[in-house]
């Protein structure tokens, strides 16, 4: 990681849930990474490890336990009330559901349009409209879109209309959270093909959240893993895709099927077993111990540091 081109700058971040009588879920447990500008780093996992977590907190959606967040070097968390508000022009979020984030009770254009009324950044009514009718037409929409409802749209142009709103104030950083898990496979990739087209001609930054590590190694520079609320490996996206460490990755990677029926029958692979266990009050170690077939003792007692490997590529993992 290039320091001087380092554009989002998360250390040590942490988000826990107090849960009554069950006690602390810890959603994001110590986590730290880096984005070079114009970059894009895929964040994967199962459900439940923390990744949209961990996204809403760096944009300041929940508010961190501790921990620091640079875009640019401005201080997202510790930023006040006006400067949060101006910060939200330079950062926004895709979100996972393209319809339960979209107001059923508003036409398109005050949906895309809901920024500029918010920031104040246009002279008139037709510089507003015209910009919206920008938008729509950037994300592959017309502007016969624009006074229609949510209901009226399949998933993927309600996704499409979530992009044009996340776009509508030129953010410099984007969190793409699940953006295409929703959506059936061939609609996923336009969403894939739009995302990559905008931020290479717009010079986006991209936090891309999934569980799908193909489809994060596709579209990422470099690529963090996350289990439990905290990152085991993290490098160049093709370093963890070509070369996994932590036998959670590998286990990821083993559950992926390929196009080649012959090579599907005879690969060799072993497969991740048991649950994710329960954020809630978790036990001291490594948090991947009770379904690591490599544990030892010390892996029950003191958690892992992240360990670079060599060219950037960090694992937290005793037994590699």
């Amino acid at each position: 990681m290039n320091l001087e081109s380092t554009f989002l700058t998360v250390n040590n971040l942490k988000k826990y849930f107090n849960v009554g009588r069950r006690g602390i879920l810890k959603a994001v447990d110590d986590v730290s990474f880096s984005i070079e500008k114009g970059k894009i780093m895929g964040l994967v996992g199962e459900s439940g490890c923390g990744k949209t977590t961990v996204g809403r907190t760096i944009l300041k959606l929940y508010d961190a336990d501790s921990g620091t967040v640079y875009l640019g070097g401005t201080n997202v968390l510790g930023s006040n009330k006006t400067e949060y508000k101006a910060l939200t022009r330079r950062m926004q979020m895709i979100f996972q559901d393209p319809y339960a984030s979209l107001n059923p009770r508003k036409i398109i254009s005050d949906i895309v349009g809901e920024g500029f009324d918010i920031h104040k950044t246009y002279s008139n009514a037709n510089e507003r409209l015209e910009r919206i009718y920008e938008l729509l037409n950037m994300v592959g929409l017309t502007k016969e879109h624009a006074n229609r409802f949510p209901h009226e749209f399949s998933g993927g142009q309600r996704q499409r209309i979530g992009i044009a709103r996340a776009l509508a104030l030129h953010p410099e950083f984007v969190v793409c959270d699940e953006a295409i898990s929703a959506l059936d496979v061939s609609i996923q990739a336009q969403i894939i093909n739009l995302l990559m087209r905008l931020q290479d001609e717009l010079g986006l930054t991209y936090l891309f959240i999934a569980h799908d590590l193909a489809m994060v190694r596709h579209i990422s520079d470099d690529i963090a893993v996350m289990y439990l609320g905290v990152i085991v490996e993290k490098g160049n996206a093709a370093e963890v895709y070509n070369n996994p460490i932590h036998p959670y990755t590998k286990g990821l990677l083993a559950a992926i099927p390929t196009a080649d029926p012959d090579y599907e029958a005879q690969r060799e692979r072993t497969l991740l077993t048991g649950d994710v266990p329960s954020p809630i009050n978790p036990k001291p170690g490594c948090r991947f111990a009770a379904r690591c077939g490599m544990s030892t003792e010390i892996c029950t007692q003191k958690a892992p540091d992240l360990i670079d490997q060599g060219n950037g590529h960090f694992v937290a993992c005793y037994n590699i």
